[in-house]
């Protein structure tokens, strides 16, 4: 054979390298597509929960899990404590939870087979209240009629699902078009990553974050994973609509602004021949309740002629009961609520008999440990008061540091509770200070007014002004120190005791009141004196148009002149603008 003839068969025998690339071609992608079968083949289920009965709320795992007996679910009371009402107490002495709900007092028994709805009884079919793990556990059926929630229990997942009126939430709905792989919710948001469930087409999630081309989203389960975008559709906020029963409230509010005057009666009611006047006062406040002993006894002043006085007159009555300022007694009538609900049946027995339009509740000088008692007493008091119609106010001090007078009011929780906080805003150099100075200076009011208001609504908020004057003495002694000392006078005796002495007030920037000082040669003493006129009385009054509060409070009526009654309407019912 030739040489020719060899190289012929030569070329006649080698491949083509179009043919070699498709080979390679071909064999990389069938090595591609194994490995992603096998990949895909190597994801697993994995659990997500791990807890057997977990709750599931605002798209979070709760701490601590429900339980399920007797074919009814049960929830921690703690998960009410932190989610739904702060408020909520358990009262050691009946062994009982006490919830407040539209107005109605419920109480449940631990392990029995009642309830009772302001103190009536009614038999129920399960226990609401058992305990379980040294933990207290509530029958969440009997949440939904309480609360503004709704739930769904997953027996195959053990999941509860709690859902409250007003949440936010964004959905999406699964495409139709998306394939079988994609309905994955993954543990990472990797598409080679285990996975926690899987997703139908069409079905709604609930989408709480994102990552990449991922969201972050959870079924109605409430088991979470990622999800790749693009298979989500129809992105939109929904909001949890709950309908439930308003609070029955028919309450008869005074006229905006409130003005006020508190009656102070220590023993026997004012002659109501003698009264004066009282151009402007819509609400009157007697001081005729207070706390008598520690078995929950009140002690009433009330008097049918003070109220036909008042009622001829339009006036509304809010009779003021107290804690007679006692700690002691105050802390052991507060601590079972038997007690308490003694307390609270008398007040509106006698709001009955009066026929008063409110409850001013004064509480003062109280242990900083009996704080959250105070707070139960008014809400179990206000619950059962708006059921009779009946207003209720709670005196309260501007904050501060000393916790007998001030500390121990919540005052953040007493204000969603009550229909007006008073302030009393005075006293800022009380009867025995060590130093004189003025009952309530402009600087000091506002200053803490302000303060205040970051805690408390300004239309809920009713400013409390004094109509009493302090007058101090300095006196030198023997040993060349100076005794401090002070008397209350009304604006009719300070008036008086400055024309006998035939002296001036001038003006004090420092307090913004009109001042005068006198010195007793005889008695080597200085007298001085922040005055308490209308003037002031108005300047105080426009503090309601300057920071839109409720109205005022006087302290009180016995103290104040035609003039400053006169003066306060004025400003209260003028133009803020004038």
């Amino acid at each position: 054979m030739s040489n020719r003839s060899r190289k012929d068969t030569h070329k006649k025998r080698k491949k083509p390298l179009w043919v070699l690339s498709f080979s390679i071609t071909a064999l990389l992608l069938l090595a591609f597509v194994s490995m992603y079968y096998y990949l895909d083949a190597q994801q697993k289920k994995v659990s997500y929960f791990q807890k057997e009965r977990p709750i599931v709320f605002q798209s979070e795992i709760y701490e601590k899990e429900a339980l399920y007996e007797n074919s009814q679910v049960y929830i921690p009371l703690q998960f009410i404590s932190d989610y739904l009402d702060d408020g909520i107490a358990f009262d050691e002495e009946t062994e009982s939870v006490i919830i407040i709900s539209n107005e109605n007092i419920l109480r449940f028994p631990i392990e029995k087979l009642v309830k009772f709805v302001n103190e009536q009884p009614f038999e129920i079919k399960v226990e609401t209240l058992i305990t379980a793990n040294e933990e207290l556990y509530v029958e969440i059926d009997q949440l939904e009629n309480i609360y503004p929630i709704s739930y769904t229990f997953f027996p195959e997942v053990g999941s509860v699902m709690i859902s409250m009126d007003g949440e936010e939430r964004e959905i999406g709905i699964i495409k139709e078009t998306a394939k079988q792989r994609e309905l994955r919710l993954k543990t990472r948001p990797k598409y080679f990553s285990n996975y926690y469930d899987e997703v139908r087409l069409g079905e709604m999630l609930y989408i709480v974050g994102e990552e990449n081309d991922y969201y972050l989203a959870h079924n109605e389960k409430g088991v979470s994973g990622f999800i790749q975008k693009d298979v989500i559709e129809n992105i939109e906020t929904s909001v949890v609509t709950i309908d439930r029963d308003e609070p029955f409230r028919q309450l008869k509010y005074p006229e905006w602004p409130i003005n006020l005057t508190w009656e102070a009666v220590y023993s026997n009611n004012p002659d109501t021949n003698e009264l004066p006047e009282l151009p402007g006062i819509n609400v009157v406040s007697p001081t005729w309740f207070k706390l008598k002993n520690e078995d929950g006894d009140i002690h009433s002043l009330a008097s049918m002629t003070y109220v036909q006085w008042a009622k001829e007159r339009g006036y509304q009555i809010w009779g003021l009961f107290s804690n007679d300022f006692d700690p002691d007694k105050t802390h052991v009538a507060l601590q079972n609520f038997e007690t308490r609900q003694k307390m609270i049946r008398q007040l509106l027995q006698y709001s009955e008999m009066y026929d008063l339009e409110g409850i001013n509740v004064d509480f003062e000088n109280v242990f900083l440990k009996d704080k959250d008692l105070v707070t139960q007493f008014v809400r179990e008091l206000t619950a059962l008061a708006h059921q009779a119609g009946l207003i209720i106010s709670m005196d309260i001090t501007f904050i501060s540091s000393s916790e007998m007078w001030s500390m121990f009011y919540d005052r953040k929780a007493l204000a969603e509770i009550v229909d007006y906080m008073v302030v009393m805003a005075y006293d800022e150099h009380w009867g025995s200070s060590p130093l004189a100075g003025s009952v309530a200076s402009f600087p000091w009011v506002q200053r803490n007014l302000e303060r205040l208001l970051e805690e408390i609504p300004n239309d809920r908020l009713i400013l409390g002004i004094p109509t009493y004057t302090r007058i101090w003495k300095e006196q030198e002694t023997e040993g060349g120190n100076i005794e401090v000392s002070s008397r209350a006078l009304s604006m009719r005796a300070v008036e008086d005791w400055i024309e006998e002495r035939v002296l001036t007030p001038e003006y004090d920037e420092n307090s913004g009141q009109d001042y005068v000082e006198y010195y007793d040669e005889d008695e080597r003493a200085t007298y001085k004196i922040w005055i308490e006129n209308a003037d002031s009385i108005a300047r105080r009054g426009q503090m309601v148009h300057e920071y839109n509060l409720a109205g005022v409070a006087s302290w009180n009526r016995f103290f104040a002149n035609d003039e400053s009654w006169e003066a306060l309407d004025s400003v209260l019912n003028s133009d803020s603008d004038e």
